[in-house]
């Protein structure tokens, strides 16, 4: 099944591989939680525990990562500028 454009939430990156500027406001939601979870721990868990942070951090990284793989319009493949 092919997806629409309402599907995706992030344009690619025009040079290189990766995820450019959100385009949906579902990215945006996505970028905002995981900017929360990153300084509230800083603030709230790591002063309590460096290790619990140190887990937190990869994790919702990795979390980030997978969503906008998922998410990006014509996927994840190297771009040399061409507009696709």
């Amino acid at each position: 099944m092919a997806e629409s454009e309402e599907d995706y939430w992030w344009a690619p990156k025009r040079y290189g591989i990766g995820t450019g500027l959100p385009i949906a406001w579902q990215a945006w939601a996505v970028a905002a939680a995981y900017s929360l979870v990153v300084v509230g721990g800083a603030y709230f868990i790591l002063p309590l525990s460096p290790v619990a942070f140190a887990a937190i951090v990869p994790i919702a990284t990795v979390a980030l990562l997978i969503v906008c793989a998922r998410k990006t319009r014509g996927g994840w493949r190297w771009r040399w500028g061409e507009r696709d």
